[in-house]
C-alpha cells in the first residue's frame, strides 16, 4: 500500500495514468475494462488534477458509473488531487491563462461535500407502476422539505432509481430552495468521515457540516448495521435534524423492518415517516427508459426492434437495462456494425439468456420449478416448510421475477397470499446461490429448460 499521496507531477500524466491503469485492472473484470476503461488516455496534469480523455461514444458513462472506481484506483496508486474526465477534443489551459470553467465531468476527488449528480434530475426519471408513490413522495419533499413527508425511506434492490431520486430531491432544492442548504452523502462518506474526525479530535467541525443541514440526503442507509459508533453519531445527527424540522430523505437496499442488525431506535425513526419501495419497471416502463437513455446520450440509430429485445432480456433492474443499451452500442461502434436485435441477442445472450416469445404464466412457472424439485405445485401455495418445497418456492418466486411483467404484491398473492417483501427476498436468495450452489443453479436450470428457456442463469 503507499503512504502519503504524492502530489502530481504537471510533466507526466501519461505515467501517472499508467499507474491508475494497473490498480483499475484489478478493480474490474475484463471485459468491463476492455470496454469502458481501456479506451481512456491521459490528457494532462493541471493545477493538481490529473486530466483523462474518454471518446464521446462512452464518456458519460464513464463519468457516471466509474467515479468511484477510479478515485479508489487513483488513490491505491498514490495519486493526490482529483481526475477528471473530460471529452475528446479538451486541451489542456495555458500555464498564463486564467483558469477557464471546468469540463462537465465526474467528481472523483475525496472532498469534504460529495457533489450531486446534475444528471439525475426529476425530468430524467421515468416513472411506472414500480415507482409511482417514491417518485411522488420525492417530489413532494423536493417541493416542501420539512413539511410534506419527513422522514423520506426509500427502498428497494440495487439499480431501480433510489440514487437518482436522492440527487433529484438534492438538485431542486439547490435549485429552487431560495438558499437551503443541502448536504448529500453515501454511509461510506458519513463513517470515513466521522473516523477521520475522531483519530483528530475534530469532531465540532464533523457534526456542524451534517446538522446545520437543511436537508440532508443520505445513501446505502443499511452498511449502517454493526458500526456501532457510526450508528450512534448517525441517530444523533438524525435527531438533531428531525427536532430542528430539517427533510431527511435515506434510501436502502431492504425496508426499515428488515434492517435486523439495525438498532431498534434508528428502524423506528426510519418508520416514522414515509416509507416508499421500488419495484423492477415493466416492458412498457423499461421500453421509456431505453428511449430517454438514448436520447439523452445522443445514441441514434438504435432499431425500436433493437430497443425491444433489449427491454424483454433486461428485466432485472433501470441500471442493467442501461448498461445493456450502453454494452450494445459501444460493441456495435467498435466493431463497425449495426445495432441490430441480432447483435443485441449475440452480445446479451450470455448474460441474461434466451428471451421468450410468449411470457410464461406464473402457473407454469410453479409447475416448472416444482417439476425441478419433484414436488407437487400445490405444495408451493401452501405452508408447507420443507427444505425442499422451500427451495421449490424461492425459485419459482425468483423466475417469476425475471421472466414475467407482474409486481412482486401480484407474485405474492399467487403463491398463497405471501408479501411482497418475501417474493423479493427469495429472488435475492436464489440470485446470490445461483454462482455459489450447484444444486440451485441446476434446479433453476431444469427449471428454464422445462419452461423453454436457457439454462444456466447467471444474471
Amino acid at each position: 500500500m503507499p503512504g502519503d499521496p504524492e502530489p502530481l507531477p504537471e510533466n507526466s500524466p501519461t505515467a501517472v495514468w499508467d499507474a491508475v491503469v494497473r490498480e483499475l485492472r484489478g478493480e474490474v473484470t475484463d471485459s468491463t475494462f476492455h470496454i469502458w476503461l481501456q479506451p481512456l488516455t491521459a490528457a494532462a496534469c493541471s493545477g493538481g488534477t490529473l486530466f483523462v480523455r474518454a471518446p464521446d461514444h462512452i464518456r458519460s458513462w464513464v463519468e457516471e458509473r466509474f467515479a468511484g472506481v477510479i478515485r479508489r484506483a487513483a488513490k491505491r496508486a498514490g495519486v493526490a488531487g482529483a481526475v477528471t474526465v473530460v471529452d475528446e477534443d479538451w486541451q489542456p489551459p495555458e500555464p498564463a491563462a486564467e483558469p477557464g470553467p471546468a469540463p462537465r465531468a465526474a467528481v472523483v476527488a475525496d472532498g469534504e461535500a460529495q457533489a450531486l449528480n446534475p444528471r439525475y434530475t426529476f425530468e430524467q426519471f421515468v416513472i411506472c407502476d414500480g415507482n409511482r408513490l417514491a417518485h411522488g413522495a420525492a417530489l413532494a419533499v423536493a417541493e416542501q422539505p420539512g413539511q410534506a413527508y419527513n422522514p423520506l425511506f426509500l427502498h428497494g434492490p440495487p439499480g431501480l432509481g433510489k440514487t437518482h431520486l436522492l440527487h433529484a430531491i438534492g438538485n431542486y432544492v439547490q435549485e429552487y430552495g431560495d438558499g437551503l442548504r443541502v448536504r448529500y452523502a453515501t454511509v461510506e462518506t458519513f463513517t470515513s468521515d466521522f473516523v477521520k474526525a475522531v483519530r483528530s479530535g475534530n469532531t465540532r467541525d464533523f457534526r456542524a457540516r451534517f446538522r446545520d443541514a437543511d436537508v440532508l440526503l443520505v445513501d446505502d442507509v443499511q452498511f449502517l448495521a454493526e458500526k456501532l459508533k457510526t450508528e450512534e453519531e448517525f441517530f444523533h445527527t438524525f435527531n438533531a435534524l428531525y427536532e430542528a424540522g430539517s427533510q431527511l430523505v435515506i434510501t436502502s437496499d431492504r425496508a426499515p423492518r428488515d434492517m435486523e442488525a439495525l438498532e431498534a431506535r434508528l428502524r423506528e425513526r426510519f418508520e416514522c415517516g414515509l416509507v416508499a419501495s421500488l419495484e423492477a419497471p415493466d416492458f412498457e416502463a423499461r421500453m421509456a427508459i431505453l428511449h430517454k437513455r438514448a436520447r439523452l446520450d445522443a445514441v441514434g440509430g438504435v432499431p425500436e426492434a433493437t430497443l425491444a429485445e433489449i427491454a424483454r432480456r433486461v428485466t432485472s433492474s433501470v441500471r442493467a437495462l442501461e448498461g445493456a443499451l450502453i454494452r450494445v452500442v459501444a460493441y456495435a461502434s467498435l466493431r463497425g456494425d449495426e445495432p441490430t436485435p441480432e447483435l443485441a441477442t449475440r452480445i446479451l445472450g450470455t448474460l441474461y439468456g434466451r428471451a421468450s416469445n410468449r411470457p410464461s404464466s406464473l402457473a407454469e412457472i410453479q409447475a416448472a420449478a416444482a417439476g425441478a424439485l419433484d414436488v407437487t405445485p400445490d405444495s408451493l401455495i401452501a405452508h408447507d416448510r420443507r427444505p425442499k418445497v422451500a427451495m421449490a418456492r424461492q425459485i419459482a418466486m425468483y423466475l417469476a421475477r425475471e421472466m414475467t411483467e407482474e409486481s412482486l404484491p401480484a407474485i405474492g398473492r399467487h403463491f398463497g397470499g405471501r408479501n411482497h417483501s418475501t417474493v423479493l427476498h427469495a429472488h435475492r436468495r436464489v440470485k446470490g446461490d445461483i454462482d455459489q450452489r450447484d444444486e440451485t443453479r441446476q434446479a433453476v436450470d431444469r427449471a428454464r429448460r422445462a419452461l423453454g428457456a436457457e439454462g444456466d442463469d447467471r444474471s
